[in-house]
């Protein structure tokens, strides 16, 4: 492996923002590292992308942390270091509190979208600190928010709340590893046209291509920014919900659209 060649780790990577993020990355010569449940969607993924020879896949479940430990040790080994982890691997689903069976799925969607996260990035600190300390400064740890974690939606506290937490836990691990060169990106995806905004059935103000967030998330992360709405029409309107107050803010939002809450 070449010093130049990045070397990159993305979880949920089968479908999806995850399967866009490693289109790019794969155009762009970089080695990869892809985690996903389907083991057999996988294969097809990194058999399409170019250089499939050089990418390493591990079907694992994220929320098996043992499993992921291995993944990324195996990882480090083969690229000779690590660059870029993409903590991706997300899920969604509408909940209604009242409803005590919801309270599985509220385990789940933290399980998978927050603890995950935390579960990802930890194997591979270590390894980024020393690349750091040794004049590498492209170290990147990037997790994926969502506007939907700006405030609480109706009938989504459950993927609201988690995503809220990814934004705060990325943060705060941003300041903790400033000081050792490694950085942490936050990126805050509005609507994208994938499999889970597409069973959506309310309108989605700037839906975006897949591939065109891609293309801007990748350049983002280069940049090291800290934090990104994607699209940047979505960052506007994230900004003006920041700043209603409580009153209006349930006044506007108390009948916004849901999404269906599976029994």
């Amino acid at each position: 492996m070449t010093n130049n060649v990045q070397r990159v780790f993305i979880t949920g990577a089968s479908s999806g923002l995850g399967a866009a993020l490693a289109r790019q990355y794969a155009e762009q010569g970089a080695i990869l590292g892809l985690v996903a449940r389907r083991g057999e969607v996988l294969h097809e993924l990194a058999d399409s992308l170019p250089g499939a020879a050089s990418h390493r896949i591990y079907p694992l479940d994220v929320n098996d942390h043992a499993a992921l430990v291995l993944a990324a040790a195996d990882f480090i080994q083969y690229a000779q270091g690590i660059d870029i982890v993409i903590a991706n691997a997300g899920i969604s689903r509408g909940t209604l509190t009242e409803h005590a069976e919801d309270l599985q799925v509220f385990e789940q969607v933290f399980a998978t979208n927050v603890m995950a996260t935390v579960a990802t990035f930890s194997p591979f600190i270590t390894t980024m600190q020393v690349q750091a300390a040794a004049g590498d400064t492209n170290c990147r740890l990037v997790g994926i928010g969502s506007v939907a974690g700006i405030r609480g939606l109706p009938g989504a506290g459950a993927y609201s709340a988690s995503k809220s937490a990814v934004i705060s836990y990325c943060e705060s691990l941003r300041v903790e590893l400033k000081k050792s060169g490694v950085k942490v990106v936050t990126i805050a995806p509005g609507y994208i046209d994938t499999p889970m905004t597409q069973v959506n059935d309310y309108a989605m103000p700037f839906l975006m291509p897949v591939e065109r967030f891609a293309e801007v998330a990748v350049a983002t992360i280069a940049s090291g920014c800290s934090y990104r709405v994607i699209p940047w029409q979505m960052g506007v309107v994230a900004k003006v919900l920041r700043t209603l107050p409580n009153w209006l803010y349930d006044l506007l939002f108390a009948n916004a659209p849901r999404k269906s809450r599976k029994p």
